[in-house]
Order: C-alpha cells, then sequence, then structure tokens
C-alpha cells in the first residue's frame, strides 16, 4: 500500500486536472447513458437489437475518430486544444436528449457526443503520457481513470435523485446533464496547460508518414490484437441496464446498476495501474479476463436482482483491472513522437470491434434471449486470456536486461 501511495503522489498536477474534467464530462453523460436503454426501449418503442446498434455505431464513431485526432495532435503539437474541441462537442450534444421523440435522433445525439469523445481522447491520453515519467505512468493512466470513473458513478446517482424528485420524468434529468459538462469544458480551459517542451517543438515536426506507423513494431501491435478481442469479450454496459430491467429492477432505480459497476471500478483503476508499474501489465491483465468470465457467467444465468448485481460488481472489477492498463501498454510500446497516432490507432480497431461485439450481443439477445449474448462475450474472454498469456511467455522469453526494460514490462 506504501507502494501505492508514493506512486500516485508522484502523479503531475496536470493529470490531476484532466482527471477532474474527465470526471465532470462523466456526470453528464453517465446522467443520460444509466437511462438511456430503458428511454429508448420504454419511452420510443426501440428493440434491444436496435439499442445495440445504437451503441455500437455511437461508440465505434469515437474510437475512429480517435485515429485521426491522435494524429492531428502528434502534427499540430497541441493536444489541449483538440481537447477542448471534444469535450466542447460532448457538452453541446447534450440538450438534444431531451429533445428526442425517436430512436433516430437519440442516435444522432448519441453519434454527435461520441464524436467528441473521438475528438478529445488520443489527445488527452497522450497529453497524460507527455506530462509524466515512464516510472509513474501506470499510476498517472490509473488516477485519471478513477477519477472518469468516480463521475461515471456519481452521474447514476444523481440520475436517481432527479428521477425521484421529478417523479420520473427522465427528459428533464437529461436537460440537467447539460451543466457538469458546461463546467468540464470550463476546468479544461482554465486548469490544464501544454506541457512547454511539447509546444516549442510544435514548429519542428515533420509531417507522419504512414509507414511510420505500420513499423511501430511487433509489441505495439500485439497489444492492439489483444486488445480487439478483449473489446468482443466486453460489450456497451447498456446491456448490464437492459438484464438489471429484465429480473425486475423498476425504472428509477435502473442507474443503479451503473452506480455499482463504476464504484468498483473507480476503487480498483488508480491502485491497480500503480501496481503495474512494479509487476507485469499483461498478468494483471489476464487476471482481469478471468473476473470478466465470472462477470459474463453470473449474467448470463442471473435470475434475480442480487445475482444481477453480482455480476454487474464483477464487470466493475474487471473495467478497473484493465482499461488503464491497456492505455498504459500502449504507452509503453509506442514511440514518443507517434504517441497520440497510436492511441488514435488501437481506439479504431477496439471501436471497430465494439460495433461488432454490441450489434452480436443484441442481436443474439432479440433471437435467443440474455443468456446467448453473455455467454458469447465468456467466449471472447477466454479467446483474449489465452491471447494475453501467449504473449506473456514470449516476453519472458526474450526479456531484455533489468536496464533495457519498459516500465511494468
Amino acid at each position: 500500500m506504501l507502494m501505492i501511495g508514493r506512486g500516485l503522489r508522484a502523479v503531475p498536477r496536470g493529470v490531476w486536472a484532466l482527471g477532474f474534467v474527465s470526471l465532470f464530462m462523466d456526470i453528464s453523460s453517465e446522467m443520460i447513458h444509466s437511462l438511456l436503454p430503458v428511454f429508448l426501449v420504454t419511452t420510443l418503442g426501440a428493440s434491444v437489437a436496435l439499442v445495440g446498434v445504437i451503441e455500437g455505431v455511437s461508440e465505434a464513431s469515437a474510437s475512429i475518430t480517435k485515429v485521426f485526432s491522435g494524429w492531428l495532435s502528434d502534427r499540430l503539437g497541441n493536444r489541449k486544444l483538440l481537447a477542448v474541441l471534444g469535450y466542447g462537442l460532448g457538452a453541446v450534444s447534450k440538450p438534444f436528449f431531451p429533445l428526442a421523440v425517436t430512436p433516430f435522433e437519440v442516435l444522432g445525439a448519441r453519434f454527435a457526443d461520441r464524436i467528441g469523445k473521438g475528438v478529445r481522447g488520443a489527445p488527452r491520453d497522450a497529453l497524460v503520457a507527455d506530462i509524466t515519467e515512464p516510472g509513474t505512468r501506470g499510476a498517472a493512466f490509473g488516477l485519471r481513470q478513477s477519477l472518469d470513473t468516480i463521475g461515471a458513478f456519481m452521474g447514476p446517482v444523481i440520475a436517481i435523485l432527479l428521477m425521484l424528485a421529478l417523479a420520473g420524468n427522465i427528459r428533464a434529468v437529461f436537460a440537467w446533464a447539460v451543466v457538469p459538462g458546461v463546467i468540464a469544458v470550463l476546468l479544461l480551459v482554465f486548469g490544464v496547460e501544454e506541457p512547454k517542451k511539447h509546444g516549442e517543438a510544435r514548429a519542428a515536426r515533420s509531417p507522419i508518414r504512414w509507414s511510420e506507423v505500420r513499423a511501430m513494431g511487433r509489441p505495439f501491435w500485439s497489444v492492439v490484437a489483444v486488445g480487439v478481442v478483449f473489446t468482443m469479450a466486453r460489450f456497451s454496459e447498456a446491456f448490464l441496464v437492459l438484464r438489471a430491467q429484465d429480473v425486475g429492477l423498476t425504472m428509477a432505480l435502473v442507474p443503479a446498476v451503473m452506480i455499482v459497476m463504476n464504484v468498483v471500478y473507480a476503487a480498483v483503476a488508480a491502485p491497480v495501474g500503480a501496481l503495474s508499474d512494479h509487476l507485469d501489465r499483461r498478468m494483471l491483465l489476464v487476471l482481469g479476463l478471468g473476473v470478466l468470465v465470472l462477470a459474463d457467467l453470473a449474467l448470463a444465468f442471473a435470475t434475480s436482482i442480487g445475482v444481477v448485481l453480482i455480476g454487474v460488481l464483477l464487470w466493475g472489477l474487471h473495467m478497473g483491472m484493465t482499461q488503464g492498463l491497456l492505455a498504459a501498454l500502449i504507452a509503453d510500446t509506442a514511440p514518443a513522437r507517434l504517441r497520440g497516432t497510436a492511441f488514435g490507432v488501437f481506439n479504431l480497431a477496439t471501436g471497430v470491434a465494439l460495433l461488432a461485439a454490441s450489434s452480436l450481443a443484441g442481436g443474439l439477445w432479440s433471437l435467443a434471449g440474455p443468456q446467448a449474448a453473455f455467454l458469447s462475450g465468456a467466449v471472447f474472454s477466454l479467446v483474449a486470456m489465452i491471447g494475453l498469456a501467449s504473449l506473456h511467455m514470449r516476453a519472458r522469453r526474450s526479456k531484455p536486461p533489468p536496464s533495457q526494460r519498459l516500465p511494468g514490462a
């Protein structure tokens, strides 16, 4: 614990600021997202399969955008500008959710919101890497992820309170989500500075060639490959919300699903990230995938709200054990000059996988029920575990002398 505490204290102020930006934007997003699947199905008449397509298209658009914003942030040498544009678009999209009268209007608002996420994601992650020393990189990414996830469970808490105070008026709850989104943008504009060394190098930067991207090396592309299979195992959290409603949770309490998941996620991400600076990140990821298998099995065979909440808790534990580590592995394996592009490429690949995973889960749910959807996730989790274990064994056989090792490797 002392080792973890020292790692978190060494995280730069700028990373803390970026974490609080993520916190407020996630409050805004999750006030909407925790109720959106139920709103689509019960108020707008969408099918579960359509919910899967909407979630998949939205998240894939975010990931596809990240590859271009990451490349552009490397080219311009200005990460903060793109981050402000992305968070700004996310805030502007929020008023359109309470005004939607068809599922396709929700798709348009969700698409704009996720494009904003795509614009800001890779530059923000590259900015975290730029201002953090390699020896505290896992702690920095874990801390930002924890603060992000604190917002992700505060959002549903606020949504529940507003649902009770506003007599179940979902549209009114969606309208209040605008406020924390605006706070996030203001905090980013006035609270985060671009590193001086990054800005000074801007004029000297040459265009990035795609041949360089293709030649990033086997370690980077191995992380991308594992991330794709990983994402096929972890489809949209919208299905957790629908599963809870499926076993009888009332609409006003449906956001509690996201609260349970994100409380565990937030509690685990930072300490696991700090721990990964001293242990092999790949083996921690394998353990996280094992937890996801248990979560999928619990959700597949659940017949009560209690068992669903156990599955949701395990899902949150898995997220906390894995998401920050994947970002740290990309930072470890990508060249510094191409770091924004590397995050973009990774998010592009995993975004396409998320589109496929959510569409597949929605289709399986509609055709064969929720059990089939979650069992497919368990199968993909096992495949990803085998791939990661293989990478770990290969890395151990070819491990360089201690002085040449990557942090967390």
